[in-house]
């Protein structure tokens, strides 16, 4: 059985010539043995090593910054999640040059 890619954008309707593939592809079986072949225990774990890498680089280290009362308050203010913005807010001022030389 070959396979066929197809594109389908989110903001463009689909062709005639696509819907009938849907449908057509829609009353054909799943064959399991075929389509879907069950992995092998090598394949099972180089495939948990990879998700545990990917977890690993996208780990954020914990730091711990000593900021004014105002900021503080003014940071809760904004709500559950007030420490993801402040960490994108810091990722986008170091980031900026212009802004990275006013600190200094």
């Amino acid at each position: 059985m070959a396979t066929i890619r197809k594109m389908i954008y989110e903001n463009e309707p689909l062709t005639p010539e696509q819907i009938k593939q849907i449908e057509e592809a829609d009353k054909k079986p799943i064959v399991f043995d075929e389509d879907c072949p069950e992995l092998t225990e090598a394949q099972l774990i180089e495939i948990a090593a990879m998700a545990a890498k990917q977890r690993a680089e996208r780990r954020k280290p914990l730091l711990t910054v000593r900021v004014a009362p105002d900021t503080l308050r003014k940071a809760k203010a904004l709500g559950k999640g007030y420490t993801s913005i402040m960490g994108r807010l810091l990722d986008m001022a170091i980031n900026n040059p212009d802004m990275l030389k006013q600190c200094l």
